[in-house]
């Protein structure tokens, strides 16, 4: 069995995977471009600091990837961190490590120290758009219901495209990662 640091040194940076996309590419790099990291409260220079690096478990069909990675790839270049990304689907072993809720919900965020070992983790969202993602689909017909596929990919686009254009989801994701990696480099 491979270990984490094994996947990060097989994997492709996010600049590599964020290129390559093939689905929900501008999207994504309309976040890239309009985020942008504080300054102002310390996270950069801690970051820096401890300088862990960040192995990114993702697929780019994934909505939540596609509004995390843009925002965790600023952060990791503004302090200078090595990030790279490996797709979900292509080897379940290491996705299967880190399930939420049972399932392979993705994207995850490994934080690894400078021998490889795991030191945190984040993802696959902010606590607040989960909410707003759980409330949402409060309102989708019944699975039996003949409606519900077409009720459920419109609710997907219309969170996708909040996601790309709410800038306090941005925020969001940003003061939660900050939160969880704070904690575990203190």
């Amino acid at each position: 069995m491979k270990t984490e640091q094994q996947y990060f040194n097989e994997a492709i940076s996010i600049q590599q995977y964020m290129d390559n996309m093939t689905t929900l590419k501008e999207e994504s790099f309309r976040i890239y471009d309009g985020f942008e990291v504080p300054t102002n409260d310390g996270f950069v220079e801690l970051l820096k600091d401890k300088h862990p690096k960040i192995l990114t478990i993702t697929e780019d069909w994934c909505g939540d990837a596609m509004l995390n990675n843009p925002i965790i790839r600023r952060i990791a270049e503004a302090a200078g961190l090595d990030m790279r990304a490996v797709l979900r689907d292509e080897d379940t072993d290491l996705i299967d490590r880190y399930l939420t809720n049972g399932g392979r919900a993705i994207p995850i965020y490994l934080l690894l120290d400078d021998a490889g070992q795991v030191i945190g983790k984040w993802g696959p969202r902010a606590p607040q758009l989960q909410e707003l993602v759980v409330s949402k689909r409060a309102g989708l017909p019944d699975k039996e219901d003949p409606t519900f596929e077409d009720a459920q990919k419109a609710l997907y686009a219309e969170i996708r495209e909040e996601n790309i254009t709410n800038q306090s989801y941005w925020t969001f994701v940003y003061e939660d990662f900050k939160k969880q990696v704070t904690s575990v480099l203190k």
